[in-house]
């Protein structure tokens, strides 16, 4: 009998114990216009300065009135997971999250200081 393990649902083992991926986590395994490198704007409540671009792997991280915008290019979606998760490890309530294309996010960001 094989084993299953619940290791974000897509992991299991074969009937010789070897691991494979289901067929449902192969279908995502490629790169996809969601899945590769983008950039993202987050928002969060709240005043972040400048300083917390460091915790934040260099992402531009800016106060505009009593929100904080964190915005830059990440890897793919572990990346923005990861970020995601940096945000709640703080308490911060998270307003929204945008991919944005490079042009739109930089014109947004100086139109709104």
């Amino acid at each position: 009998m094989a084993r299953k393990l619940v290791a974000a649902g897509a992991i299991r083992t074969a009937a010789h114990g070897t691991l494979c991926r289901s067929s449902r986590a192969l279908a995502g395994a490629g790169v996809s216009a969601c899945g590769g490198p983008a950039r993202y704007e987050i928002r969060v409540a709240g005043v972040l300065d400048s300083r917390w671009a460091a915790w934040f792997n260099g992402l531009q991280v800016s106060g505009q009135g009593d929100e904080t915008v964190i915005c830059g290019p990440l890897a793919d979606q572990p990346a923005l997971h990861g970020l995601l998760t940096k945000v709640r490890d703080l308490g911060l309530c998270l307003i929204s999250v945008r991919q944005v294309d490079t042009g739109q996010a930089g014109a947004e960001h100086h139109d709104q200081t």
